[in-house]
């Protein structure tokens, strides 16, 4: 009786132990180029490069919605004005100092995955522990099954961004609610625009107050008034 106690017990510590996100359990990695625009492509490289600077043990889907805004003048028309995007681009470049401290070692899994994996048990750094989180795994392949409905098309950022608001505990969806941009609300505003896709041009989302293709903007432009974010 002892014995096969003992070897449920085991047996579940190793169903624990190995769980994988979604992404790596089949088809592309998150990161991997099939069925993404090069725009997008972009997108996770900076993804990437602002979780290693920041010391972030997996890229999430704060840095994803971070990159996304840095580089994609559509998906900040449709975001919000100019005053909201100051507010959420605040709270995302602090979030190492600021508002994201609350999310150092723990998964962003919608509570499945409370602590990030002793890294020693995967034979790396930190950040080989689990280079995704699960949720951000699945927004990357919730952006590539959109396009695919477009007859094959790659994954654009409106693609990505229409999939990083669907996920209700996701840290994206956290911070855009923080920063008084309701996800229920952006969700129906990208469907209503209609700009789901990469490579789409336009003038902007009207009463956005943020132009098309032609908007330029970084996060010091949005965010000189990052004193006042609270």
């Amino acid at each position: 009786m002892t014995g096969a106690a003992g070897a449920g017990e085991v047996e579940g510590v190793q169903h624990r132990v190995t769980r994988q996100p979604a992404g790596e359990q089949g088809g592309p990695r998150p990161d991997d180029d099939a069925g993404l625009s090069a725009e997008l492509v972009a997108v996770v490289a900076g993804a990437r490069r602002r979780a290693v600077r920041d010391g972030d043990r997996q890229i999430d889907t704060a840095h994803l919605l971070h990159s996304l805004l840095e580089s994609d003048p559509e998906v900040r028309s449709v975001v919000g004005d100019a005053p909201q995007l100051a507010r959420l681009l605040g709270y995302l470049v602090q979030r190492s100092i600021g508002y994201g401290l609350r999310w150092q070692g723990t998964v962003e899994d919608s509570g499945a995955l409370p602590v990030v994996p002793d890294p020693a048990l995967y034979g790396g750094d930190s950040r080989e522990a689990g280079a995704w989180s699960p949720a951000a795994a699945v927004a990357m392949e919730d952006a590539r099954r959109r396009a695919r409905r477009r007859t094959g098309a790659r994954a654009g950022g409106p693609d990505l961004l229409a999939a990083l608001v669907t996920d209700p505990g996701s840290r994206a969806v956290e911070v855009l609610e923080r920063a008084g941009i309701p996800a229920r609300e952006l969700r129906a505003r990208i469907e209503g625009a209609g700009i789901e896709g990469p490579g789409i041009g336009g003038a902007g989302i009207e009463g956005s107050g943020i132009g098309g293709a032609g908007t330029e903007g970084s996060e010091e432009e949005y965010a000189g008034d990052r004193g006042a974010v609270g």
